[in-house]
Formats: C-alpha cells, sequence, structure tokens
C-alpha cells in the first residue's frame, strides 16, 4: 500500500500527540499521593457498591476464591430490593420487563463468562459464572441464557411478559414513554466490581438491569468483555458504569487496562481512557461514563467524565466510599447513567 506524504504526516502527528498525552499522565502519576498498598483489594463502583466489597473481602478472609468473592459480593447488590439498576429490582425496560446483563471475568487462565438480556433469574452473575466454568462459550443471551440459568438450578422468578408487551406496543405507538417510579434519590446503575487477592491473581465481575426504558432486547456494556468489564492477570483490572453506549463504542474497559499496561496508575488510567473518549466523540465530557481499576501492585483508582461519581474501596482494615476526579463538567445525577 502507497501512502502519501499527507496520510504520513497525520499519523505521525497523532502518534506525537497520543504520545504527549501519555507522557503528561504518567507527570501527573508522579505527584499522585503513594498511598500504601493493602491487599487483599476490592474496588467497586457506587456507594452502593461497599456491601457488595464488604461481603467479598470477608469471603477472600474465610478463605475462599477470588470467583468467589466477586460472585457473592455481586450477589448482595442484586438481592438488594431497592436498587432500581441492578438484580430483578431494576427498572423495566419499554416493554415493562426488567432483562439482566452480567458478565465475569478470571485472571488466571484469561477466562470470561457472560449473559444478556437475561428474565426472571435472581442472580445473572452466577449465570454468567457458570457460563465461564461450564460451557465453551463466553456469552449467552436471551431465552437461551435462561433456559441454561435455570438447567443450572438458579433460583428464578415467573416470567410472564404478554400483557406487558401489549401495553409497550400501545405505548410505542403513542410515543409515551412508561414512566419512572419509586424513590431516585438512591438510584444508580452498574455495579462493576474488582478483586486483587493476596496472592496477586485478579478477577471482576459486572451486573446490571440496563436503561431503563429500553428497547427489548438491548445490551449495554455491563457484560461485554472489554467493555463494562476487562481482567489481566498480569496488569490489572477495569470496570464502567454509566451510559453503556458510550463506553462499548471505545472498548472502555480494556483501554483502562492498556494504559496500566504502558505504566499508568490507575487513576490516571481511567483519566486518560475519558480524555481519549473525549478527543473522538462529539459528545466531548459529556459522555455519562466513569471507571474504576486496580492493578497488580495493589493501586487503585478511579475517574468519571463529570463530577459525582463516588466509589467503593475495602481492604482487611478498612472499608469507605471516596470520590472519584472528574474530566468535564456534566455533574453526575441522583440516577447515574442508567436513566434515559
Amino acid at each position: 500500500m502507497v501512502m502519501t506524504r499527507r496520510k504520513f504526516v497525520g499519523r505521525a502527528a497523532l502518534a506525537v500527540a497520543g504520545s504527549a498525552a501519555i507522557q503528561q499522565a504518567r507527570s501527573a502519576e508522579a505527584i499522585l499521593e503513594d498511598k500504601p498498598r493493602e491487599i487483599p483489594l476490592i474496588v467497586s463502583t457506587w456507594p452502593f457498591g461497599q456491601p457488595a466489597n464488604d461481603a467479598a473481602i470477608k469471603i477472600l478472609l474465610q478463605g475462599g476464591s477470588i470467583l468467589d468473592a466477586v460472585e457473592q459480593g455481586i450477589w448482595v447488590t442484586e438481592s438488594d430490593a431497592g436498587n432500581r439498576s441492578v438484580g430483578l429490582g431494576g427498572l423495566p425496560n419499554a416493554a415493562g420487563v426488567t432483562q439482566l446483563d452480567a458478565c465475569i471475568m478470571s485472571g488466571p487462565g484469561h477466562q470470561a463468562g457472560s449473559v444478556a438480556a437475561l428474565e426472571g433469574i435472581r442472580h445473572p452473575i452466577s449465570a454468567a459464572r457458570r457460563v465461564m466454568e461450564k460451557t465453551k462459550h463466553v456469552l449467552l443471551v436471551g431465552e437461551g441464557a435462561r433456559i441454561f440459568a435455570l438447567e443450572e438450578g438458579l433460583e428464578s422468578v415467573e416470567i410472564n411478559s404478554a400483557e406487558r408487551y401489549e401495553a409497550w406496543r400501545k405505548n410505542r405507538a403513542a410515543q409515551i414513554r412508561p414512566k419512572e417510579t419509586g424513590d431516585k434519590s438512591k438510584n444508580h446503575d452498574t455495579i462493576a466490581l474488582l478483586v486483587l487477592a493476596a496472592n496477586g491473581d485478579i478477577a471482576g465481575g459486572c451486573s446490571t438491569s440496563g436503561l431503563s426504558g429500553k428497547l427489548p432486547g438491548r445490551v449495554g456494556d455491563s457484560p461485554i468483555i472489554g467493555s463494562g468489564l476487562y481482567v489481566d492477570n498480569a496488569v490489572g483490572a477495569a470496570g464502567a458504569t454509566g451510559i453503556g453506549e458510550n463506553v462499548m463504542r471505545y472498548c472502555g474497559s480494556f483501554l483502562v487496562v492498556e494504559y496500566m499496561r504502558q505504566g499508568l496508575h490507575p487513576q490516571e488510567a481511567c483519566l486518560e481512557t475519558i480524555r481519549r473518549i473525549a478527543r473522538q466523540d462529539p459528545k466531548g465530557t459529556d459522555l455519562s461514563i466513569n471507571f474504576v481499576a486496580l492493578d497488580k501492585k495493589g493501586r487503585y483508582g478511579a475517574a468519571g467524565s463529570g463530577p459525582g461519581f463516588r466509589f467503593a474501596v475495602t481492604t482487611k482494615s478498612a472499608s469507605g466510599v471516596q470520590a472519584a476526579p472528574a474530566v468535564g463538567k456534566l455533574v453526575v445525577g441522583p440516577a447515574g447513567g442508567n436513566r434515559p
């Protein structure tokens, strides 16, 4: 292939700009507070991630595996009836049905499993783990995912969507969006939970009911490996939360891990990922996306496209919620990114 001088110069300029951004991020990393690195370490999205973290660290300290910690930690959030964006308590799609997405990833062996548009299963994270451990596949969707989960004996609830579908059809014809109900003050979206074990192994999981009022069958970033979650046992892990479409189009969590591979601190990797997406996306920083990350060294960080994102950090000696730095100015509202 013949490359014109103009194309060569353009590509060289982009490479220089990218290199400059990395060098700037590394300079910022140098002034980050070098906090004591305590392992095992659990990091998750949103304040509701703290109870999940507490359950996960307990599993680890009792001798459980990193996958047990991820799964049973996320169970806590999936079981919270007051959480309107994770588990069966999540707000429904436009047809009045709650469809769940989840994934899990294990650093050792670089294994992954996920489910999408799953209906009526109490713990989609458990279905995702079974896809990873008991099939040769990575992703199962819809009715196939539900049948698989039922065959695995996972807890379920009855599904009867005929009346709900008819109401959705009428509303769609009239171009009326179903109204949200419930207290929005505690509504946020996806839980992404990352675990670094004492032996250095890493695992992570992600679970959500997705965007409320979404078209039936819509799948966001949460069950997509490299978008809502990515784990590399030699480097670290990252998870995402917010408007899934804005994460999916850039393989956001994978990008965070790749920046850590290049030497960036997890916090700077999250920030630089958002900056890179904002440079390319027409919306700029008005993206409603957020990332959490940890690395093999026991360092952690998070960032949002706007102020207001908080994340939970838990070790053997402490557990709490921290505010993440922001790239832009669009404040994260009380409903996170899973509201239209």
